[in-house]
């Protein structure tokens, strides 16, 4: 097998005609890898959306070969995939109003080009989910896109279709989830071509470090919600006023590594209906 490519959180092989997507304990936050793991991360993120593509299967096809044919070392947080020619641009669909969406929505009133109306607030539910796309930086911060840019990047129809996808797997998990007491409050996902030209759903999928998740119990406009996924973490380190966001980052102590699993594993029996078993 071949290394092709080492992000952030997962490793990239190549074997044969599959690639192999592994995933690692390691977390990021304002782009910088955190020396501190959260045990069992990997896993849980794999797990996750190995299920999310199940139930979102009849929508779009996805990259999954198999969960289990992959090495033993790696049991449990890769997944053997479909080689695919990645759209560069990341999509994102916003149900209410949180993180970069809220910021230029408070700078702006709108978010990617799209207009929102005056008076929402952090936590707030939009009328209608909405494409609010991100360039796909290799340094540096993603930057949001208009829907025109995306038209410019991927050619008209191919727009059309990953903001139609976007939005119809936003709306499904979202009504999944909220079945399960989870407000799922936007998500990223991504796109790329097989070899026969259709577009394919990849990477990871509904999980705690692409989505925001909220308990629907406690959900409250107006100001930060109990987040049920990375953004604990970030709110965290954002409180560290000796920290310039560069690498190798802080330490993370244990009480909050402890919280941060917690979150997780909370989100995924929640949606999943079973116990984490790690």
């Amino acid at each position: 097998m071949e290394l092709i490519h080492a992000g952030k959180i997962r490793e990239v092989f190549a074997d044969g005609d599959d690639i192999l997507l592994v995933a690692s304990d390691k977390v990021s936050v304002y782009d910088v890898v955190l020396p501190t793991p959260i045990p069992g991360k990997g896993k849980i993120l794999t797990q996750l959306s190995l299920w999310w593509f199940d139930q979102l299967a009849d929508l779009v096809p996805n990259h999954v070969i198999s969960a289990t044919d992959v090495p033993p070392q790696w049991a449990g947080r890769a997944i053997r995939c479909q080689r695919l020619a990645m759209l560069p641009v990341e999509c994102i669909a916003r149900g209410y109003l949180a993180g970069l969406g809220l910021a230029s929505y408070l700078s702006s009133g709108a978010v990617s080009g799209v207009p929102m109306p005056a008076g929402l607030s952090e936590g707030s539910r939009l009328p209608e989910p909405v494409f609010t796309p991100t360039t796909k930086a290799t340094t540096g911060h993603d930057e949001f896109m208009t829907y025109e840019d995306v038209v410019t990047e991927l050619g008209s129809q191919t727009a059309a279709d990953v903001r139609r996808l976007t939005l119809e797997i936003y709306r499904r998990g979202a009504e999944i989830a909220a079945e399960r007491g989870i407000i799922i409050a936007d998500t990223k996902v991504e796109f790329g071509r097989a070899a026969d030209g259709s577009i394919v759903l990849a990477d990871e999928l509904l999980t705690p470090d692409s989505s925001r998740f909220w308990a629907a119990g406690e959900w409250a406009p107006g100001g930060p919600q109990r987040y049920l996924d990375k953004q604990f973490l970030r709110d965290w380190s954002a409180a560290i006023t000796d920290w310039d966001r560069q690498a190798p980052g802080p330490e993370i102590p244990a009480e909050i590594v402890a919280a941060t699993r917690a979150r997780y594993v909370e989100v995924y029996e929640r949606i999943t209906g079973g116990p984490w078993l790690d």
